[in-house]
Formats: C-alpha cells, sequence, structure tokens
C-alpha cells in the first residue's frame, strides 16, 4: 500500500510538472530495479556533470534549468546508454540491471524518442551474428541486405516522426541512430574482406556520399562515432595491407591520427576522435614500447586538455601495472562489509585477481568454473575474486549457496578509481602478483591460453 501511494504521488507530481513546463526546464528521473550503485550518473560531452543518488525505494530525480540540453549519457555502473534531453521533457525511466538495454524503457514527455533509440539500438543487435556471417557473400549482395534492412528501419521512422513532433536535433540524432550502424556495417565488412574484395564494385562506397564527416551535433554520439572509427581505419590501409595484420600496429593508429589531422575540421570532432584512437593504442599492452612515439602525434593534434590529462594519466597506469611495479593501492570491501587496502588482502602469498560483476552473473558463474580448474592445476596461487560494484545482500547470499569461499572475495569501493589505478577495461582482466604484492602480469585475459602459460611459467 505504501508502495501504491508513492507512485501515486509520483504520477501526481509528474503530471503537475508536465502541466506547469517551463520551456527553459526539463525533468529527469526513474528507478533502478536490482541496483548495482548508489548513483546513476548523467554525462555531457563526455563529462560527468551530475550523481544523482538513489534513494530507498531505488528511484532518483531532479529537475535541470542550467545546462545545455541535447544529448547525454546516463550510466549506472557498470552499464550506459545514450539519452536525449530537451527543454520541456518530462522524462522517468526504469531498468532491471539483470538485463540493463533489454529493460530501459522511458515514459513521460519526451519519453517517445529515447524509446526509439532504444528499440533502434536492440534491433540492429540482434541482427550482429546475422550479418556477420553474410561476410562471405560477394560485395553487391551484402549491400543488398544492408539497403534491406536501412529501408525498413527508415520506414519505422518515417511511422515515428509522423506521430511524434520532434526538434531538428532529436529528428537528426534518431534517423543517425540506424543511418550511421549501417553504413558502419558496409565499412567494416570492406575491412575485413580487403580492398579486393569489392575492385570490382565501383559503387560499393557510394554511401558515403549521403554522410557528414563534419558532424557538430553528433560528436558525441557512439554510432557517429563507431562509424567514423572504421571510416579512418579504411582510409589508413594501403593497397595490399590487411586491416586484421594492420590494426594492432602503433604505426597504423598514427596513420589515423595523421587523417584526422589532415581531413576533420571541426576542432571538437578532432578531439574525440583523437582521444578514441589513443584508447585503442594506449590499450594495445603490447605496443607499450612504442606508446611514447605515439603520443607525440596525439599531443600535436589534440587540443583539449581535459582528454590530454585523461591520456597521460592512462599511459601513467599502463607503467604502474607493468611486471617488477608494486600493485597499487586501492579500497576494498570484504564480504562482511569492512573497508580494508588492497595491499592487506595480497600480502604473503602469489595471487591471481579476477573480476566479475553483479549484472553479469552467466559470466561470474563461468569464472568460477575456471577457477576450480585453475585452483587445481595451480595450488601455490590464491585466487581472489574482486566485483567491481559494492556488495549487497543478494551477492552474499548467492555467494554463500554456490558455497564460494568469503575470504577470497572482495569488492571495490571506488571502481572509477580502481579502475584507473588497475586499468579495468575488461571483466576478462586478470592480475597475478607475487608474495610480496609485485606484478607478474598486469595485462592477463583470464580465459585466454596466454594467461595459463604465465601461471605456468611462475608456478615454481
Amino acid at each position: 500500500m505504501r508502495k501504491q501511494c508513492c507512485l501515486i504521488g509520483f504520477l501526481f507530481i509528474l503530471g503537475c510538472a508536465t502541466e506547469n513546463e517551463s520551456p527553459t526546464t526539463a525533468f529527469f528521473g526513474g528507478q533502478i530495479i536490482n541496483p548495482s550503485s548508489e548513483f546513476v550518473s548523467l554525462y555531457k560531452y563526455d563529462q560527468r556533470i551530475d550523481s544523482l543518488p538513489l534513494d530507498e525505494e531505488n528511484r532518483f530525480a531532479k529537475r535541470y534549468d542550467s545546462i545545455r540540453f541535447g544529448l547525454f549519457k546516463m550510466e549506472h555502473l557498470p552499464e550506459k546508454q545514450m539519452v536525449i534531453i530537451e527543454p520541456g521533457d518530462s522524462i522517468w525511466s526504469r531498468a532491471n540491471m539483470s538485463d540493463f538495454n533489454a529493460s530501459l524503457v522511458f515514459s513521460g514527455p519526451g519519453s517517445g524518442k529515447n524509446n526509439f533509440l532504444m528499440d533502434t539500438y536492440l534491433s540492429i543487435a540482434q541482427e550482429g551474428g546475422f550479418l556477420s556471417s553474410k561476410y562471405a557473400l560477394n560485395a553487391d549482395v551484402f549491400g543488398q541486405i544492408i539497403d534491406s534492412l536501412l529501408q525498413e528501419k527508415k520506414t519505422a521512422w518515417i511511422d515515428f516522426s509522423n506521430q511524434t513532433q520532434l526538434t531538428p536535433l532529436a529528428q537528426k540524432i534518431t534517423q543517425a541512430a540506424y543511418v550511421y550502424p549501417y553504413a558502419n556495417r558496409r565499412e567494416r565488412y570492406a575491412l575485413i574482406r580487403g580492398k579486393s574484395a569489392i575492385k570490382t564494385d565501383s559503387s560499393y562506397f557510394n554511401f558515403r556520399k549521403f554522410l557528414n564527416y563534419g558532424e557538430r551535433d553528433l560528436v558525441y554520439f557512439e554510432p557517429y562515432i563507431t562509424y567514423m572509427m572504421s571510416y579512418l581505419s579504411q582510409e589508413a590501409l594501403e593497397e595490399g595491407q590487411l586491416f586484421v595484420q594492420e590494426k594492432s600496429k602503433t604505426e597504423f593508429n598514427i596513420k589515423r591520427i595523421q587523417l584526422i589531422d589532415d581531413r576533420i575540421s571541426n576542432p571538437v570532432l578532432r578531439n574525440v576522435l583523437a582521444r578514441t584512437v589513443a584508447f585503442e593504442e594506449l590499450l594495445n599492452f603490447s605496443n607499450h614500447l612504442y606508446h611514447e612515439n605515439f603520443l607525440q602525434f596525439f599531443i600535436a593534434v589534440n587540443t583539449s586538455p581535459y582528454y590530454l590529462n585523461e591520456i597521460l594519466s592512462l599511459h601513467a597506469s599502463l607503467i604502474q601495472m607493468e611486471p617488477g611495479q608494486m600493485l597499487p593501492v586501492v579500497e576494498m570491501e570484504t564480504n562482511s562489509g569492512e573497508i580494508i587496502n588492497s595491499d592487506e588482502v595480497f600480502e604473503g602469498k602469489r595471487t591471481v585477481v579476477y573480476f566479475w560483476s553483479q549484472t553479469q552473473m552467466n559470466h561470474f558463474k563461468r569464472t568460477q568454473e575456471r577457477v576450480k580448474e585453475y585452483q587445481k592445476r595451480f595450488p601455490k596461487y590464491r585466487f581472489v575474486g574482486v566485483c567491481i560494484q559494492p556488495y549487497n545482500d543478494l551477492v552474499r547470499n548467492y555467494q554463500s549457496i554456490m558455497k564460494i569461499v568469503p575470504e577470497n572475495q572482495f569488492a571495490l569501493v571506488n571502481f572509477e578509481r580502481a579502475s584507473s589505478e588497475w586499468v579495468i577495461t575488461l571483466l576478462n582482466k586478470g592480475i597475478i602478483i607475487n608474495e610480496n604484492g609485485q606484478i607478474l602480469d598486469g595485462f592477463g585475459n583470464f580465459s585466454s591460453t596466454s594467461f595459463v602459460e604465465t601461471l605456468t611459467e611462475n608456478h615454481r
């Protein structure tokens, strides 16, 4: 009864807010089911502008009147999604962290454009396996498949836009939500098959004539940047080169930086693309000896002090995670809720640190199976699981039922700081340290054969 009263009260407030909405303000709120964090963060221009705390019923809400409206990113670690907020909107969102993207829905004035974005995103994501299986087809047939899917999404967009009053910005973003993913598929096909596969089809790249390579409104829209990165990769390849061989080379990333410098005039877009290339280069740990050379080219193109500091900080963190360095100290939470420093956890025994998330329990189950195999094969190591979100009772109960040793399970107190210090970019990351806390491997893949080889070499 209490929840019903709260909900009725909220709907009354939302209705009043909508009726009396000022054209210069907007309301954004929502509810997170099975939360994995205590906050919902809002980002604009790749920078966090707000952290909205969840109340006792896992709701968050705020009215905005002094921000530049448009495209934002809402984040509830470790998940994130784009959202359009414009003057006059009164948007209520709802998501279940057990399947964030599939469950995220919006209601209230301004919700239609965001539901369209989510529906389009999910529909295109579901086509991924189907399209990947068609790369063996010739370019003409593959192009026809893409055109058919594109027309299907265009028809849906026309129906939607005829029923919804959209601002010019919302029109551009919702159209871009399907145009650029399919353009990206065309570029990816060419990258994977090689230029020789499309050499006989002179019209294959005609779709580029309808795209904008200097967008301002889409600079922070992920499908657009993803496409631009594929375009730059295609243009960086020389005759006879194969993308699968070149993509991991520092020279290739330097070529992409030079193309950005030559072809992209919009300074904001230049910075965003250069930043994206820099992340790809630095997170390719095998290139570490060449990163200093790459950074000289990045610094010459980038004009954003924020991005410069971000990339240089990442570079410094990578150096801290090299073999022989002491593992940086971060705060961790025990199964019982005690906050301790990580150096207290890893004293006295060679240790393997692996990671998991409350929102990806299937991954956690597979990881636990792998841990059991490793423990039998490498008994001299202690295997420590680290959850990237703070503990909650559901996780404690699950670990108890599964008979997982609580003394070997911890959680990060501050994921943002810890992920920066330990360079956590994938859940499959594995860190190996010796009994003194020195790093043996700071960039391992917990599920790869190379990780097993590293364990074997150090299992003496």
